[in-house]
């Protein structure tokens, strides 16, 4: 239920000035033509107090009913009412206030009519205010709702494809822990212990959608151990960081599937040693972090280029900054290249 126009303290300030200056000018009017001024501020007291009346009547009628487009007739209908009441009870109280006033009863007789029609006009302008005034709030609440419903979306959205993230690789994980078992057992106790680290990491940033860079490496760090027990000496990574952008903030595991898409499109395709670099840079008010991989450009797949990785980020960034051209992938001479940009915001600094 919309909140009444009356509620609001400047509403109410603009009615009650806009009453005073109505009724100051119906007081100098009929003291204009002749009528004693006591006379003429009862009646013009009299008159616009109940029309006030019915007013604040309506305004609050039509709190709890707002008649739709085809049923405005219902709002004339009411207002011809009230303005005959208003009139009728005005005339009736002040003809036997003044009884003896011969001339101010035959003015109130004859000016019926034209009270008649500026009470009918004073009260249908409010009720053209009242209606512009809940539509409006209607229409903001309805706003609110279906942006309260967006927000709920496209938070099941992006904690979906975060969860979705985690399978493929926790199978990956738990495959390469089981064949370590038997001939490696101390790497394998390893890789459990830095299995359980990064999943304890991803768990507490369900709590935090953004975190700084700084702590988003550390996440990558141990997904990066972990996968150096899976593929060896083939897997060398190298991290840069420009020290000025180590605060600045980004969507959780953002990187993880960034470095994942590069091992999955990079390993997977070349025989020899592969090294996966990751840099971070500021431009223009811009958190941009490039990851970089090798890949044989006679295969098929790497030829595709991006798989589930780039798409959940492009997805995420899109529900999160709603701009499509934050992730941008190029390749040149055997390098695939993958490019993040975050926009910060001032009141989004880490820390702030």
């Amino acid at each position: 239920m919309a909140q009444s126009p009356l509620a609001a303290p400047r509403f109410l300030r603009t009615f009650a000035v806009w009453w005073l200056v109505w009724t100051g000018l119906q007081v100098a009017f009929l003291y204009w033509i002749g009528i004693n001024w006591r006379i003429a501020l009862a009646d013009s007291l009299l008159f616009n107090f109940f029309t006030a009346l019915a007013c604040i009547f309506l305004c609050f009628v039509m709190q709890f009913y707002l008649p739709r487009r085809e049923r405005y007739g219902y709002i004339l209908c009411i207002s011809m009412l009230l303005s005959t009441l208003v009139v009728f009870n005005g005339k009736m109280i002040l003809s036997s206030m003044y009884s003896d006033e011969a001339d101010y009863l035959s003015l109130l007789k004859n000016s019926f009519p034209i009270r008649w029609g500026f009470t009918f006009l004073l009260i249908v302008c409010m009720c053209v205010v009242c209606v512009l005034w809940y539509s409006f709030r209607d229409q903001q609440e309805m706003e609110s709702r279906k942006s309260a419903v967006e927000a709920l979306n496209r938070e099941a959205e992006l904690f979906a494809l975060r969860r979705q993230l985690q399978p493929h690789f926790l199978f990956n994980s738990l495959n390469s822990i089981s064949a370590l078992v038997g001939t490696r057992p101390e790497e394998a106790r390893n890789m459990i212990q830095q299995l359980s680290d990064f999943l304890r990491g991803t768990i507490n940033k369900d709590d935090n959608p953004k975190v700084s860079l700084s702590e988003e490496l550390r996440q990558l760090e141990l997904y990066l151990a972990i996968e150096q027990v899976r593929f060896g000496h083939r897997l060398r990574t190298e991290i840069s960081t420009d020290v000025h952008c180590r605060e600045l903030i980004l969507p959780a595991l953002i990187l993880q599937p960034l470095v994942e898409n590069a091992i999955k499109f990079g390993l997977y395709d070349v025989t020899e040693n592969v090294l996966i670099t990751v840099r971070s840079t500021c431009q223009d008010g811009q958190l941009v972090i490039t990851v970089e991989n090798p890949f044989d450009e006679t295969t098929v797949r790497s030829q595709a280029g991006t798989g589930f990785g780039l798409a959940s980020v492009k997805r995420r960034l899109y529900l999160l900054y709603a701009r499509n051209d934050l992730v941008t992938t190029s390749s040149s001479n055997n390098i695939f290249t993958a490019t993040v940009k975050i926009p910060q915001m001032l009141s989004e600094r880490f820390g702030s």
